[in-house]
């Protein structure tokens, strides 16, 4: 059903433009919106239609008739949501490994979008995105922040185009990176492999990411904190799969691969199984509120099955520093 609202436009808005003033008096409305509701004939100016860009006067009764939500096909459902954060713009979920976030071909069902629908309603911003900003791949874990206003989702839009928006990810990958890296090509799909991406090709969207090592095992892995400068699909793991560290148990861009052929009981191997999915994690996430303009900062724990792969590579790592120094010993008695 129409929500319909009416108001009287106060007497300092006199000289303002209708949409404008529309938006002062229901702050929750992007000027978008307010424009688009006028052009729509859902706004009346003293009984009358009137346009985005008249003036008004003060002392007029406006009336505004929000329609309702359009029938989506999408299902609500009663899914578990992990919240890291919520107020009345916007919502940061921890977002957990295996779970798709748009409904797709395929899907459905059990996406995060079903599961906002049933937390948030249908009148949540976005259309079928319900106010999502950015996305994770089905099979990373991790921060992802939701807009609960038009004008929030507007704003963090922004944001994200300007790179306003810090996003920190934890990466366990293959072999010895170096300390920090830096890696600035053009990005596309894959000319051969339309399901995949890749920064080798003579020019397409730039993609640009920076990493530093947070933690060596060996010679094998190695934990890293990365910086996206830009969001490209499969950005992180094409990056580091195309510099020799493909993340481990990504079956995509080759980690899977480079573990088969690793020893059954090699570490590596057995922490790629501990995961069971490729070894990305959205860790940290900060950015501008959008409405307050305050500095927000959020942090997704490390998620069990990354802490197991983890614990598995420390043991293996203090295990083999602990036998190198057994051996040596002897040879320091001497």
């Amino acid at each position: 059903m129409p929500e319909r609202r009416e108001r009287t436009i106060p007497g300092e808005f006199s000289g303002l433009r209708l949409d404008l003033a529309l938006v002062r008096l229901w702050p929750e409305l992007s000027r978008a919106k307010a424009q688009r509701l006028i052009d729509g004939g859902h706004v009346t100016v003293s009984g009358q239609a009137a346009r985005a860009s008249a003036r008004v006067r003060g002392g007029e009764a406006v009336a505004l008739e929000l329609p309702g939500p359009a029938p989506s096909g999408l299902i609500a459902q009663d899914l578990p949501l992990s919240v890291l954060y919520e107020d009345g713009d916007l919502l940061v979920l921890d977002k957990a490994a295996g779970m798709v976030v748009h409904p797709a071909r395929g899907t459905p069902s059990g996406t995060v979008v079903n599961a906002l629908l049933h937390r948030l309603g249908a009148g949540a911003p976005g259309g079928e995105r319900l106010g999502l900003v950015h996305r994770l791949d089905k099979e990373t874990s991790g921060c992802l922040v939701v807009a609960k206003r038009e004008a929030a989702l507007l704003a963090l839009q922004a944001a994200f185009k300007a790179r306003a928006v810090e996003k920190t990810y934890l990466a366990l990958c293959h072999g010895a990176p170096p300390d920090e890296g830096h890696l600035d090509t053009p990005y596309g799909r894959h000319p051969r492999d339309r399901t995949r991406y890749t920064g080798r090709i003579a020019s397409g969207r730039r993609a640009s990411t920076g990493w530093r090592v947070e933690e060596r095992f060996g010679g094998a892995a190695a934990l890293l904190a990365v910086a996206l400068e830009t969001g490209r699909t499969h950005q992180i793991r094409v990056h580091l799969t195309e510099a020799g560290h493909p993340l481990l148990a990504d079956a995509v861009y080759g980690g899977v691969r480079r573990e088969a052929r690793l020893e059954e009981g090699d570490p590596v191997r057995r922490a790629a199984a501990a995961m069971g999915r490729q070894a990305l994690h959205a860790w940290r996430l900060a950015f501008a509120h959008p409405r307050t303009g305050k500095a927000l900062r959020f942090e997704a724990p490390l998620p069990p099955d990354l802490e197991a792969a983890l614990a598995i590579l420390r043991k293996a790592t203090k295990e083999a520093a602990a036998a190198a120094g057994a051996k040596s010993a002897p040879a320091r008695r001497r």
